[in-house]
């Protein structure tokens, strides 16, 4: 083995044989950082026709065997919310990224179901940014009590972790965080993107071989991507995002990959002074507080995985008064998207825009990309513009295409039923999704095939 300087950038990981001032593949400015890295000599690898002097050989197994291991083993963590997005629980041997802002909680929800999960099995939570004094006074704030089979350290060697895991061979290992973690055998620098890279593979060979259910915090930059390589996201199993404003009590946990479940499945939290409490009724939050007779407002039943979320669409039209380009702001919706839409109400509604800023918001801090919600988005819009309040009771859903017309959309029956359930009496449709909605008693269902039949019932 010999040692070699490669140019890593520490935004998107990309490796380069020489420093430059500015990334080529993500564009940054002053993230090239100088890594030693070490280089097999030729001759070092796996050779493709195999070595007569391998004495170990792959383990294989059918598809159709009945052992454990060709099953998925799915573990409760104890918090119904978590295990949603997980798709029904953690899986036996995963490797699960975890990650959001400072502050977010994130240690908060790990150390809450160590509780859980320690009454089935063994847990191990190692900690490279607290001490074991400081995690115990943090879990007996938040209530948090467990048998001795919950275990903690306090430890930034990665390789002493991984034997101390050999020695205790819990069944869920929690590392809180991979940027705090290094190893000897990287000659590089705590935190580098070698360090994070390598480390990381390490827990997924654990994991794999010996079949223990990981969990590794991640920190963010500045951009809110995970801190580190963006290989990293392609190692391990899942990964989780925390999202929420810190001056909010609510928080989001949503899924960007997972091997083994849906990504389309979000979890709802409340923070309170004991720690992270589940939401069963999501709908309630996200409309809780919203004003009657304000234009600009309307409720969209976005679909959230398997269940529908009634979601608060906010516009803001103002007329500009500096007469140049317009503004078109989102927050939780493409921008893209909005100017397609406000295209055709001006192309096809004839409702003129461009003398206006707009302004769009998603309450509660969610994200809506399913085109399901252009009608409600073209809805607040044409509300704002008009300054003419939607009926408080009613709800909109649909996809519009360039021609001004309203498409069909997916799961029609789940979204009519949570706007019912939730107490609204009125809900526009594509008129495309009516068969099957007639015997919805109790709501009044109106479909509509263009924007002019919107605007007309409004």
């Amino acid at each position: 083995m010999k040692l070699k300087s490669i140019y890593v950038c520490s935004e998107c990981g990309a490796v380069s044989p020489k420093w430059s001032g500015k990334c080529a593949d993500c564009g940054s400015w002053n993230t090239i950082n100088e890594e030693v890295t070490a280089v097999p000599k030729k001759g070092g690898g796996i050779s493709a026709t195999g070595n007569a002097s391998v004495s170990r050989l792959l383990e294989l197994s059918s598809l159709n065997s009945d052992t454990d291991e060709g099953k998925e083993i799915r573990v409760k963590t104890g918090t119904g919310e978590l295990d949603r997005v997980l798709g029904g629980g953690l899986v036996k041997g995963s490797l699960v990224l975890i990650s959001g802002e400072p502050g977010i909680g994130k240690s908060t929800l790990l150390l809450q179901i160590c509780g859980a999960l320690s009454r089935i099995g063994k847990v191990l939570y190692v900690s490279g940014e607290e001490s074991t004094a400081q995690i115990k006074m943090r879990a007996k704030r938040l209530g948090v009590t467990a048998a001795d089979t919950f275990l903690l350290a306090s430890s930034t060697d990665m390789d002493a972790v991984i034997a101390v895991t050999g020695n205790t061979k819990p069944d869920v290992l929690i590392i809180d965080s991979i940027q705090t973690m290094t190893s000897e055998n990287v000659p590089s620098a705590p935190a580098s993107v070698t360090q994070v890279r390598e480390c990381t593979h390490a827990l997924l060979k654990l994991a794999k071989s010996s079949g223990v259910s990981i969990f590794i915090v991640g920190h963010v930059n500045k951009d809110g991507g995970i801190a580190g390589p963006k290989v990293l996201e392609h190692i391990v199993d899942t990964v989780l995002y925390f999202e929420g404003e810190r001056q909010s009590d609510y928080r989001i946990l949503r899924a960007e990959k997972n091997r083994f479940g849906s990504t389309n499945e979000i979890g709802v939290f409340e923070m309170g002074n004991k720690g992270l409490s589940e939401v069963p009724n999501p709908s309630a939050i996200m409309l809780s507080g919203r004003p009657a007779g304000v234009s600009g407002i309307t409720v969209f039943p976005a679909m959230e995985g398997g269940r529908a979320v009634l979601t608060e669409i906010q516009v803001l039209a103002a007329k500009n008064p500096y007469g140049g380009t317009p503004r078109r702001t989102s927050d939780g919706f493409d921008g893209n998207r909005l100017s397609l839409l406000i295209a055709v109400l001006e192309k096809r509604a004839g409702y003129a825009f461009s003398v206006c800023d707009v302004y769009l918001n998603i309450v509660g801090g969610l994200r809506i990309t399913e085109p399901a919600s252009d009608l409600a988005v073209a809805a607040a819009l044409f509300s704002a513009l008009c300054d003419r309040a939607i009926p408080d009771g009613m709800a909109l859903f649909g996809e519009i295409g360039l021609g001004g017309e309203i498409r069909a959309v997916s799961r029609a029956a789940e979204r009519v039923a949570e706007a019912k359930r939730m107490g609204f009496t009125r809900i526009i449709v594509p008129n495309a999704c009516m068969n099957g909605l007639q015997d919805k008693t109790g709501i009044e269902i109106r479909g509509v095939n263009n924007l002019q039949e919107v605007f007309t019932g409004l």
